[in-house]
């Protein structure tokens, strides 16, 4: 099963940096996922919106965490993960694009599943030109992060062919009901956008060329 080493994020450095300047981490160990919350299921259904508006401020690292594990996060020691997938092929990737997040400095970052933890892809800020590829919509620049969920189509093609692009559809679908209600139950706001422009996202988000986007969710707290 896997292991969590630490309760509290552990940010694995490269190199040494001035003073006051932050290194840029090598991977981020994020904090443990509940698996035992205050709300019901029932009464996050009913709490549940669309919210393109947030209130000023930053986001802590363990509620990113726990909304990435809600999005993809491992269930099972089999590698079974909180949202189904067609043949357990699981095609999505999920990146955070952090802004302002406590303990966490800006940039894009994959999550990885298996070991609960980001890996950065870009520095610095990102979230300006995302929303200029999401057609300028307000939402991604002022939320504090943005979830991006990417799908690699061949993962399921290879075995389901032209119905794959369904599938993974599908799935997206999945994982954006899941950040929902987990972001309901912890307070947060989001909404999942689907204007936006391909190859703009992926410039400004240094994707690579296979990892397609299909959503973006901005995550904050509503006002």
């Amino acid at each position: 099963m896997r292991r969590y080493l630490l309760a509290l994020p552990l940010l694995v450095l490269v190199g040494g940096g001035t003073a006051g300047e932050r290194a840029a981490p090598r991977q981020v160990q994020l904090p443990e996922p509940r698996t035992r919350g205050e709300s019901s299921v029932e009464e996050a259904l009913q709490k549940r919106r669309s919210v393109r508006e947030y209130a000023p401020g930053s986001l802590k690292l363990a509620d990113v965490a726990q909304i990435l594990w809600a999005a993809q996060g491992f269930t099972h020691p089999s590698g079974y993960r909180t949202a189904p997938s067609a043949g357990a092929l699981y095609p999505l990737e999920v990146y955070l694009v952090a802004g302002e997040v406590s303990d966490l400095p800006a940039g894009v970052y994959r999550y990885r599943p298996r070991l609960h933890d980001l890996v950065p892809v870009a520095a610095g800020d990102r979230r300006r030109p995302l929303c200029a590829a999401a057609l300028g919509q307000a939402c991604i620049e002022d939320a504090p992060a943005v979830l991006v969920i990417a799908g690699v189509i061949e993962r399921t093609a290879r075995k389901y062919g032209r119905r794959a692009r369904r599938y993974v559809q599908i799935e997206v679908g999945h994982v954006a009901q899941n950040v929902y209600l987990q972001a309901a139950a912890d307070g947060l706001a989001t909404v999942i956008v689907g204007a936006f422009d391909d190859g703009g996202v992926q410039r400004a988000l240094g994707l690579p060329s296979d990892h397609e986007p299909l959503a973006l969710m901005p995550l904050g707290r509503g006002q």
